[in-house]
């Protein structure tokens, strides 16, 4: 377990093993989440760092287009329209 002294400023220095396990380097930043009054700390990413992340092997990019269109299709199926 690791451990930093809180400076009247509300600051720390977060231990060199909690830095290397996040991969943080001077300048990065972090979030903090408090989940049932634990604190999780976590590097935060850019949009740009999140780019194909939900991409899979042989599945090509889809449009906006095709997915407002994929959309209305999932909103109007079961529903019957002649009501």
């Amino acid at each position: 377990m690791h451990e930093s002294t809180v400076t009247v400023k509300g600051q720390t220095t977060l231990p060199r093993d909690v830095r290397i396990a996040l991969g943080l380097t001077s300048g990065d930043k972090v979030r903090y989440m408090i989940l049932d009054g634990e604190v999780r700390i976590l590097k935060a990413r850019s949009v740009k760092e999140l780019r194909g992340i939900l991409s899979r092997s042989g599945q090509k990019p889809v449009s906006l287009d095709e997915m407002d269109e994929a959309i209305a299709t999932g909103a109007t199926d079961g529903v019957d329209l002649d009501q």
